[in-house]
């Protein structure tokens, strides 16, 4: 059982003494770049994550709001706010897939990384912000009557605008990060 201890049963080497390992200078230098590839991974992955998740976000707050009828003064299509929030969850939802898609079918197309080209990031950042600024536009102008109509009944109506906007505001949130991201990677192009 002694020879399972120093590895030699196991056919690997024993492992260094600590006086020697702590001298390698090279494990440290192999971990930081190792560790940077991962940021710039993740740099570049994020804004793709982010618009998926954006708009699986406003499709949800799309078809939660479109889907709220129930007859009488409960129908959402009666409520100018509420067509509003629907029209951005939409138009939100399209841009979010379209951004999320679009690297897919240049790699497909043209071989060609999106990435790489300075324009398109800019074309993304502003896209992001302005689309991130129309929801919670939208979001502004729901919250206030969804609030009043809570305050005298609570149903099933209530209960899907207020999911729905909070669906809605995840979305924002979701683009304002992936604008935040955007940013950053273009003002590292243009200063690095």
């Amino acid at each position: 059982m002694a020879t399972a201890v120093d590895g030699k049963a196991n056919g690997l080497p024993p492992p260094l003494p600590l006086h020697i390992a702590s001298r390698d200078g090279g494990g440290r230098a192999a971990t930081s770049v190792v560790r940077r590839w991962k940021n710039e991974d993740l740099l570049e992955k994020s804004p793709l994550v982010l618009r998926a998740l954006a708009a699986l976000f406003s499709f949800i707050s799309f078809i939660l709001l479109v889907s709220n009828k129930h007859g009488d003064w409960m129908e959402f299509d009666h409520f100018q706010e509420y067509r509003y929030l629907v029209a951005i969850s939409l138009l939100a939802f399209v841009y979010s897939l379209v951004q999320s898609l679009r690297p897919l079918f240049y790699r497909i197309r043209a071989s060609v990384d999106p990435t790489t080209a300075r324009l398109p990031g800019i074309g993304d950042f502003i896209g992001d912000q302005v689309v991130a600024y129309l929801l919670i536009s939208a979001l502004s102008a729901a919250i206030p009557i969804t609030n009043r109509m809570r305050r005298a009944v609570v149903n099933i109506f209530t209960d899907s605008t207020t999911a729905s906007i909070s669906m809605a505001f995840l979305a924002f949130v979701a683009l304002a990060f992936s604008a935040l991201s955007t940013g950053f990677k273009l003002s590292r192009q243009f200063y690095i």
